[in-house]
């Protein structure tokens, strides 16, 4: 039976990184992915080089994947179950298959917690830049623009600061009744001129070019709201195979994007770091020389 060099888990801008490398070092790979990629969601990113008009999300994911496909990278509409480790490669399970393969690069990355509000009206307000999850991406396109973020204590705090850099009008709305703010976080809070309302912050309904909250002291209207709620870290499938990780289910990893699991690697957000599409890509590029190196120690990679 053939062994696959390296199964790719997830292909978001870390796992198609990695299928072009791995591929063009002529490597036997094959990527699985459930089409959940956060990228796929971004309407359009400015920051990211190379496009000076910016591109949508979506688009630069099928980009990614012609080019790997270029060299032959397999991509598979899958859902993977288990990773287990077996001498000194690994059995991938992927519903009644088990195929083997030498190492894994798991680049699933993460879910970002949601505010409370239908499916359907999130995604539409997504689309519009009404919500919006990433302020270091996209806070330049809400520059003096009216700024609700969901959230509260430190996280919800920070979250505001960092956006108070592009707008005065900026507010912090507890997503429960009530925030969890300490004497500290208020005063910092006060001093931005941020203003802090307690929820219930729901309904969160759209209104022409508006997005409004429903906050203790009656509905606010805002150009753009940031759900700082948090994520979480698709870590399971490494951890389940026993890769250590941080409280908050973060990969830990060395500089070669090895994890505590011999042959198995990780790039991208499923790794603490900065959350940014070009980061997971270094990563990525990182990650697969460094699986390339480690099968030419094994058996020497020769055409």
């Amino acid at each position: 039976m053939e062994i696959d060099d390296c199964i790719i888990v997830g292909a978001g801008p870390a796992g198609l990184t990695a299928a072009i490398y791995l591929a063009r070092f002529h490597l036997r790979i094959r990527l699985f992915d459930n089409g959940s990629s956060r990228a796929a969601l971004i309407p359009r990113t400015n920051n990211h080089a190379g496009y000076p008009d910016g591109i949508p999300g979506i688009e630069l994911l099928q980009l990614m994947y012609r080019q790997a496909e270029r060299f032959g990278a397999l991509r598979e509409d899958a859902h993977v179950d288990a990773i287990v480790p077996d001498g000194d490669g690994f059995v991938v399970k992927v519903g009644d298959r088990s195929i083997r393969t030498r190492t894994v690069l798991l680049a699933t990355g993460v879910i970002n917690n949601r505010p409370d509000m239908p499916q359907q009206e999130h995604d539409a307000a997504l689309a519009k830049g009404m919500i919006r999850y990433c302020p270091i991406c996209d806070g330049y396109e809400v520059t003096d623009k009216r700024i609700g973020v969901i959230g509260t204590g430190d996280h919800g705090m920070r979250e505001a600061l960092f956006l108070r850099a592009y707008s005065k009008q900026v507010t912090l709305i507890a997503p429960g009744a009530a925030h969890d703010l300490d004497d500290a976080c208020r005063a910092k809070l006060d001093d931005a001129g941020i203003e802090h309302l307690d929820g219930p912050c729901t309904p969160i309904t759209i209104d022409g070019d508006s997005i409004r909250v429903a906050t203790s002291k009656g509905e606010r209207a805002f150009d753009t709201v940031y759900p700082a709620l948090g994520s979480v870290i698709r870590s399971e499938l490494a951890v389940a195979a026993g890769a250590r990780a941080s409280e908050d289910g973060c990969l830990e990893v060395d500089a070669h994007q090895r994890t505590s699991v011999l042959g198995l690697f990780a790039a991208g957000d499923v790794v603490k770091g900065l959350d940014q599409i070009s980061h997971a890509m270094g990563e990525a590029g990182v990650a697969a020389t460094a699986i390339r190196n480690l099968l030419d120690e094994r058996e020497a990679i020769r055409r």
